[in-house]
């Protein structure tokens, strides 16, 4: 590390002092920390080394001048803000995707744009080269922001399917309308058969795809498909409560209840306490997610297992190839059912 000639205050050390220490040309360390394309492992070593060793730091702001790239990833989230802490989702998400990041030094910016005013702006924002690419979470059918950040080249990862954009939108995305049917199917092996059903929103994948599973399981079971026991939901605790209090009324031998979502369905639970329907003796409960809310309350939710660690990992990597010029990609990952007190 050099000195000043003011004070003794030491400079911070540049490339040419890890090129020194690292006994290789400044281009070799420049080809390094760009990715380290054409560069011999033995070399890379000492490049990484003598880092380690001066303490440099990348001049993130200079090194975007050069390369025309901010260093940075955008997690968008097109919900209102209170869902960012109600629905732990996306706290699993959002730490999983900081942590894939971390790995390749990119920082990840939280972006939240629940209204129309923000989402216009957070647009405005992406598309001026803000970030490199975008991890887009909850898109609604109807919902723009997809398509206009495609349409301006952006680098787009969604999480669950695309509605509408096929495949010309990148996501990664749990087998929904499979982890549907394996909730169904384990409750007509308990002997159900009037299962009721509170659904995600009906304008995104996750709520179409496990609305689908559910009927698809009870049609080849030779159950006929009640519309009673149907009710849709928006993947909070309260209409996790009002749909099961609806089917309540509608269907009062309801004897199963499949719930989208974890956090739904703690809110299930209340209501069927409430209508002194014990769990699972009278109705048996799953859920979807196998959230941090699956274990919260008595009992505890058997539910459908979603990957977060992989989606989370397969999204940066799948996010990181796109700006990087390759193709669209789309991934689904395997669900699992995980048996607990409620069925």
């Amino acid at each position: 590390m050099t000195m000043s000639n003011t004070g003794g205050r030491r400079k911070p050390p540049t490339i040419h002092d890890v090129a020194r220490v690292a006994g290789v040309s400044r281009g070799t360390v420049s080809r390094v920390l760009n990715g380290g394309h054409y560069v011999s492992p033995a070399a890379q070593e000492a490049v990484n080394s003598a880092i380690r060793k001066t303490g440099y730091v990348v001049n993130r702001h200079a090194r975007s001048l050069i390369t025309g790239r901010s260093d940075s990833i955008g997690f968008l989230l097109t919900e209102p803000q209170e869902k960012l802490f109600e629905d732990p989702n996306f706290n699993v998400l959002l730490r999983g995707c900081t942590q894939a990041l971390a790995a390749h030094d990119i920082p990840l910016l939280l972006m939240l744009a629940g209204t129309e005013d923000e989402r216009r702006r957070i647009t405005r924002y992406i598309t001026a080269g803000h970030v490199d690419g975008v991890l887009l979470v909850s898109s609604h059918s109807g919902d723009p922001v997809a398509e206009e950040l495609r349409e301006a080249g952006v680098p787009l990862v969604q999480c669950g399917k695309p509605m509408g954009l096929g495949s010309k939108v990148s996501y990664v995305a749990a087998d929904d309308r499979d982890g549907a049917r394996d909730m169904v199917r384990h409750l007509l092996s308990l002997g159900r058969r009037r299962i009721g059903v509170v659904t995600g929103p009906l304008d995104t994948p996750g709520g179409v795809e496990r609305l689908a599973g559910y009927k698809e399981v009870l049609t080849e079971a030779g159950v006929a498909i009640d519309e009673r026991l149907v009710v849709s939901g928006d993947y909070s605790r309260a209409s996790g409560t009002a749909g099961a209090e609806k089917l309540l009324s509608r269907a009062p031998d309801m004897d199963a209840l499949f719930v989208a979502s974890d956090l739904m369905a703690q809110g299930a639970l209340t209501a069927l306490r409430r209508a002194g329907r014990r769990v699972p003796e009278d109705v048996s409960v799953g859920g979807f997610d196998d959230s941090p809310a699956a274990t919260e309350g008595t009992p505890a939710l058997t539910t459908i297992r979603q990957p977060w660690d992989r989606i989370s990992n397969e999204m940066v990597r799948v996010l990181l190839a796109r700006i990087g010029g390759e193709d669209a990609a789309a991934v689904i990952l395997p669900t699992e059912l995980v048996r607990r007190e409620s069925t």
